[in-house]
């Protein structure tokens, strides 16, 4: 079943759902079912599946596929759906972008790969092979090192020029802002009529700043999407104020989430009722006990913010 129109724009916040997993490792799809029915509830513009926030390297290409059918079946067409499709080699990228293509999905997002740093013929040559199969809008992923390549703005200016497929640019290497200036002022992107725009990402811990430099919307991790939109409608309805306190409010936990990153958004998950495991299966630090109660305090001193997502029906056991 198509989620929604190839054409349909992309912009606002658009969260990574992340996977959750059951105790025993393996891919948890009711959950990641109720994943998509949070990110909707709570205002979500768009989402995107896989991703790095989806520990999508962690996930074989069989549980990768199954998973996005999720995703697909539970958004029904209510908002876009980024497909993510970076993979190892151009070969598996352009299996996963005929899967995209194949469910309607709104955009792929394709990492520039870290291999090419410093290549940007093979780089623009690898991205106009992947437009001309994909025949659907392609999101360039900018990352920083290690996971990509963290190209400069001349090199990701020549790729958008070149290839009319990539429509979209998600800037996430340092500085992010001061990238975002630099790209849209590249005369090959101001001379791109299929160019819609940048979307920032780094879990949204530089929105305004992106913002106030021209970004169409954020990806961030998918625990706050409801404080991102408002967030979001607050800096475009020219309440600045507004949209800095909610972005001063919710700081810690995006420093928090930086160092924990998949084990705190599964934590702050679960915490607000959306997933029961939090099982990790990428690499990187897991919370202490201290690190929990710390958490608790940071998530009630945001309380107010946070919408409550409706609980679960569950059988009672008599």
């Amino acid at each position: 079943m198509p989620t929604s129109s190839p054409a349909a724009p992309i912009h606002g916040v658009c969260p990574v759902l992340a996977t959750p997993f059951q105790a025993d490792g393996a891919p948890d799809a009711a959950a990641l079912a109720r994943v998509v029915e949070f990110a909707i509830a709570a205002g979500a513009d768009a989402v995107v599946y896989p991703g790095v926030a989806s520990e999508v390297e962690q996930l074989s290409d069989a549980e990768r596929d199954r998973l996005l059918d999720v995703v697909v079946a539970a958004v029904r067409g209510r908002v876009p759906l980024i497909a993510g499709a970076s993979a190892t080699d151009v070969d598996a990228t352009l299996r996963h972008l005929t899967t995209a293509k194949r469910l309607g999905a709104a955009a792929a997002m394709v990492m520039a790969p870290a291999r090419l740093g410093g290549e940007v013929a093979s780089l623009i040559e690898q991205y106009r092979r992947i437009g001309e199969a994909a025949m659907m809008p392609i999101m360039l992923q900018n990352a920083p090192p290690p996971a990509g390549g963290g190209f400069d703005a001349a090199a990701v200016a020549q790729i958008v020029a070149r290839v009319p497929a990539v429509r979209y640019v998600k800037e996430e290497a340092m500085p992010c802002g001061q990238r975002i200036t630099a790209l849209l002022a590249r005369p090959e992107i101001t001379g791109a009529p299929h160019f819609v725009g940048v979307l920032g990402g780094a879990g949204a811990r530089y929105l305004l700043d992106e913002l106030a430099r021209g970004a169409i919307g954020t990806m961030p991790a998918c625990e706050l999407i409801d404080v991102h939109v408002r967030m979001v409608r607050a800096w475009r309805s020219g309440d600045f104020a507004l949209a800095r306190t909610l972005y001063n409010r919710t700081l810690p936990l995006l420093n928090f989430q930086a160092v924990f990153r998949w084990a705190a958004t599964k934590e702050v998950l679960k915490r607000r009722g959306v997933i029961d495991e939090t099982k990790v299966r990428a690499p990187g630090p897991k919370l202490d006990a201290q690190d929990q109660i710390e958490l608790d305090t940071m998530l009630a001193e945001i309380d107010d913010l946070l919408t409550e997502f409706p609980a679960r029906e569950r059988e009672v056991v008599r």
